[in-house]
């Protein structure tokens, strides 16, 4: 059935309220009542307040609208390049290890070689050096090194000698070993007069010009670290730390025995000390002058100890 508008709904109901009072259910004239017409319903209270729905509208339900509005952009900040990453401030860049120090020598390579106060053949000759052994090396003049002898400047030929090297130790040592470097073929005296009683009173008597093997020790510790070393190689031998053999340091004393004395127990077996530079070379003084050389099996045999002094 087609709907009526609103409006006319609205004015049949309006109609309709004041013929229902009085309907007697007979029409005048007595005739039927219109099919087309139809009974009215009951009235309908619509609550003013109430909206009333525009016909044809669709209702709809509540959230169900299209959200037209695109939703917010946001925008993303500026990208920005991260830091670097720092260290944390305890942390230490390793180090290359430091290349050790080296302090060089005269390597004589003649049999006997002329020790001379000038550099060339007319000077005059302070002595002779035997191979292989080393002296201080402190420059060069045309064919001649520059060296010392005896506690004096002296000259050797270049033709026969060259220059090696040994690592250095630190300061204190590298002073005792100066003070002994001067004194090479300085003369051996067996008890000759030490430098002091062992406690630092200085001895009447005592002379650069010749030492045994503990005068010499007792001289350059003295002179190069001020270390008191005692009178003898078997009083010395009581000082300082000791050392094993695998763990010498340039500046450890070595004590040795000796043929006379091999067979002896405790620090009677003890006769000689020398000064240890590294690679296996020793300086000291022993039957003839205060030299640089190399520890031969034979001594090697004799060796007793090491003590570290400084």
């Amino acid at each position: 059935m087609k709907k009526l508008p609103l409006a006319c709904t609205l004015a049949a109901i309006a109609f309709a309220l004041p013929a229902a009072a009085c309907n007697t259910g007979i029409r005048p004239n007595g005739t039927e009542p219109n099919e087309e017409i139809g009974t009215l319903p009951p009235a309908i209270i619509i609550p003013s307040e109430t909206p009333l729905p525009e016909t044809g509208a669709t209702e709809k339900l509540p959230n169900e609208e299209p959200n037209t509005e695109e939703p917010p952009v946001t925008e993303e900040p500026p990208a920005t390049e991260a830091p670097p990453a720092e260290e944390p401030a305890d942390t230490v860049k390793p180090q290359p290890p430091e290349t050790p120090k080296r302090t060089e020598y005269l390597k004589i390579n003649a049999s006997s070689l002329t020790v001379r106060t000038g550099a060339g053949t007319s000077y005059s000759a302070l002595g002779s050096v035997e191979k292989n052994i080393l002296m201080k090396y402190t420059g060069k003049t045309d064919d001649w090194y520059e060296t010392a002898y005896r506690g004096k400047k002296a000259y050797v030929s270049a033709k026969y000698a060259s220059v090696v090297s040994l690592e250095k130790a630190d300061a204190e040592v590298e002073a005792v070993v100066e003070n002994g470097l001067k004194f090479i073929g300085t003369p051996y005296v067996y008890g000759a007069t030490r430098l002091h009683d062992g406690k630092g009173k200085l001895l009447t008597g005592f002379t650069t010009a010749k030492f045994d093997c503990s005068s010499l020790m007792q001289y350059i510790f003295y002179n190069g670290a001020d270390v008191l070393l005692n009178m003898t190689t078997r009083t010395q031998i009581l000082q300082g730390k000791a050392v094993k053999s695998d763990d010498l340091k340039r500046g450890d004393l070595m004590f040795f025995t000796n043929a006379s004395r091999k067979n002896n127990t405790g620090i009677e077996r003890v006769g000689h000390v020398a000064l240890y530079l590294g690679d296996n070379y020793i300086l000291h003084t022993a039957s003839d002058y205060a030299k640089i050389e190399q520890i031969s099996s034979q001594r090697w045999s004799y060796f007793i100890q090491a003590r570290r002094m400084v």
